[in-house]
């Protein structure tokens, strides 16, 4: 089996210039359920322009429509959650499936939420796990499911979306401690620029059956895509980076980067234009990061502090083992090719950089997951050659980062070389 990598190099070590970002994946995700909901009354402007997004877009405008059809969602894991969802609610006769790593990532918990409101689902191949076929009569029994907080924010969002729709509004009581609540309230907020009120008592969040209003919603670019410019800038000799239209007072929980590279030394500037970001000559000295409520933007740091040697300790990594790979173990599998070990002691993680030593060239693999290439890419301004394998799994969220990378003046070579198993 043979794919295309990449060889990442970078001897000029600084950057001074602009970056344009493309609009959030979460957002636009979020957006593109309301719109369909909404049949139309919503409109949405700078869509994503990543691949889970292209997919979802697709699937709603049309293959989640036909009677009987088998739609393919491939390894786009939002839109496997938020199309449970809508499917079931609006009675939609399709079977949802997708890659070998989605058939493994668990789904059961929303699908027993939404049966107790009253849809019909079934699993086709394995209990607890897409593929999941939902039937075509939706009748609401019940208007309150309980929901565990701390194993997928995606299951409540993929019921507050629908919630509007339902004939007795609905209830959602988040049993423990919610993991990820800034993309739970990003999803509130979406909902109220849409015209949909909410409550939010103790852990109840209460939705009242109600129509959406008309509107447009303008999808903020991506912060999380903008965490790797802040590895990058961490990492340069010297570093100004412009990310246009980035607002301090964003939707996206991954805005949090801004608060955590302030520890390495990066100064975050906001003007009318948007983000600007500096390196500075101070002291990296922050030793534990806690990423309960931003754990998409673990794999960068971690790697970043792995890179300049600097031993840490992080928390809320819990979900990072059922996302497009077992994020933990990828991390510390292409850790220890640097010398650099990544330890559990009872949800806590240690890193340890005592025996970090800097090779010529290292080869990453990246295990179908996106966020692994995009953070271990900017180890080229420490690392002569980065090898990264299946470079186009980079497309799932922002499809224009080696581009990007070039732009900001790292050496980028395609290549073709055997995927190793």
């Amino acid at each position: 089996m043979s794919s295309e990598n990449v060889i990442v190099s970078n001897s000029k070590r600084s950057f001074n210039g602009i970056i344009q970002l493309t609009g959030s994946k979460s957002e636009s995700n979020r957006a593109l359920i309301l719109q369909a909901l909404s049949n139309g009354n919503i409109r949405i402007e700078n869509l994503s322009s990543a691949a889970d997004t292209v997919t979802l877009h697709r699937i709603l405008q049309s293959e989640i429509h036909n009677p009987g059809a088998t739609v393919d969602i491939g390894p786009a894991g939002t839109a496997m959650r938020f199309l449970t969802a809508y499917s079931a609610v609006k009675g939609l006769d399709v079977t949802l499936t997708g890659t070998a790593r989605m058939k493994q990532r668990p789904i059961g918990m929303l699908v027993d939420a939404l049966r107790v409101l009253g849809a019909d689902i079934s699993y086709t191949e394995n209990e607890g796990f897409p593929p999941i076929k939902t039937g075509s009569n939706f009748v609401q029994k019940a208007n309150r499911v309980s929901i565990k907080g701390n194993v997928s924010s995606q299951y409540i969002t993929a019921l507050l979306l629908v919630a509007p729709t339902l004939p007795q509004g609905l209830d959602i009581y988040i049993e423990g401690e919610l993991t990820s609540k800034p993309y739970v309230e990003m999803t509130l907020t979406m909902l109220e620029q849409s015209g949909i009120a909410h409550t939010w008592t103790g852990n109840t969040i209460h939705i009242d059956p109600q129509a959406f209003k008309p509107v447009t919603l303008t999808v903020e670019p991506d912060w999380s895509a903008a965490s790797y410019w802040y590895s990058i800038a961490a990492l340069s000799q010297e570093a100004v980076i412009e990310l246009p239209y980035l607002k301090a007072d964003s939707l996206q929980g991954d805005s949090r980067i801004a608060d955590i590279m302030a520890h390495f030394g990066i100064v975050s500037t906001f003007t009318g234009k948007g983000l600007t970001i500096r390196k500075t000559d101070k002291e990296l000295t922050q030793r534990e990061f806690d990423f309960k409520e931003c754990p998409d933007l673990a794999q960068t740091v971690v790697v970043c502090c792995a890179a300049l040697g600097h031993n840490a300790t992080f928390t809320g990594l819990e979900t990072l083992k059922i996302k497009e790979t077992d994020r933990v173990k990828a991390l510390q599998n292409e850790l220890a090719k640097i010398g650099v070990t990544l330890t559990e002691d009872n949800e806590t993680y240690y890193l340890d950089c005592s025996q970090k030593h800097i090779p010529e060239k290292v080869s990453i693999h990246t295990y179908d997951d996106h966020r692994m290439a995009m953070a271990f890419a900017p180890l080229a301004l420490v690392i002569d050659e980065v090898e990264i394998e299946d470079h186009q799994v980079v497309e799932k969220s922002y499809p224009h980062y080696w581009d990007d990378l070039k732009k900001a003046g790292f050496n980028v070579q395609v290549q073709t070389s055997d995927v190793r198993c």
